[in-house]
């Protein structure tokens, strides 16, 4: 994790936050928790848009998540990103953490997608918890689910149309969508001006309506029957 010189940090560590997000925590040695913390950490507020670390950057520390979103994407050379999943309260970074198990260069970006407030543990403060075995566990556990919903997305992309990929992502969003297209194509990790013409493609067949910025859905079982795919 790199985080810019923008971003404002502080020392006053709210314990009783972090504990409730992260139980592990209090499954640790006392000692190993309380020098981690006061000697390894800082905790650092980023306002929306701030970009916490950089594709090819070296990973400077492990983010603990008190409030507000990540996003995590990996770009290509041609201006494209494609999300790769969202760090929220309670849950860790995989890319920070493969970058440190590896001690290699990190392998996405990451975004704050609104106002965020998080633990940064130093790499040395991240090894020293690695030791106890509930903290290992539980970096291990959530790093195996990350990995599997990973591979979904790689499945997704590569073998669904695109067409279903985007219905399916404006289902479950409520009737009126303020989104932009993007976003949308960030999402999906494909550029603009497909994702318009597919959903100007929807709104001809008057499954949605189209305004600035909003996306009306006007028929949720035909985008549902097409995101579904062929029975």
């Amino acid at each position: 994790m790199h985080v810019p010189m923008s971003i404002i940090d502080t020392p006053n560590l709210p314990l009783d936050r972090l504990s409730t997000l992260y139980p592990v925590l209090d499954e640790l040695p006392a000692t190993l928790r309380q020098q981690v913390l006061h000697n390894e950490s800082r905790l650092v507020h980023a306002t929306a848009g701030h970009v916490l670390f950089n594709e090819g950057a070296p990973c400077q520390g492990f983010p603990l998540m008190l409030s507000g979103e990540i996003r995590v994407a990996r770009g290509s050379p041609e201006g494209r990103a494609l999300e790769l999943y969202r760090v929220a309260p309670g849950e860790i970074c995989v890319v920070s953490t493969s970058c440190l198990f590896g001690h290699l260069p990190l392998v996405a970006h990451g975004v704050a997608i609104n106002p965020c407030v998080l633990l940064a543990l130093s790499p040395a403060g991240f090894e020293q918890w690695m030791v106890a075995e509930p903290f290992r566990r539980f970096v291990m556990g959530v790093f195996a689910d990350r990995l599997a919903e990973l591979m979904a997305l790689v499945e997704a992309v590569a073998f669904q149309r695109l067409d279903r990929r985007l219905a399916a992502a404006l289902l479950g969003r409520g009737a009126a969508i303020a989104v932009t297209h993007q976003v949308l194509a960030d999402e999906l990790g494909t550029v603009r001006e497909i994702v318009t013409r597919l959903l100007k493609r929807f709104e001809r067949d008057g499954w949605v309506r189209l305004a600035r910025e909003r996306i009306e859905l006007l028929d949720a079982p035909a985008l549902r029957k097409l995101a579904a795919g062929p029975r």
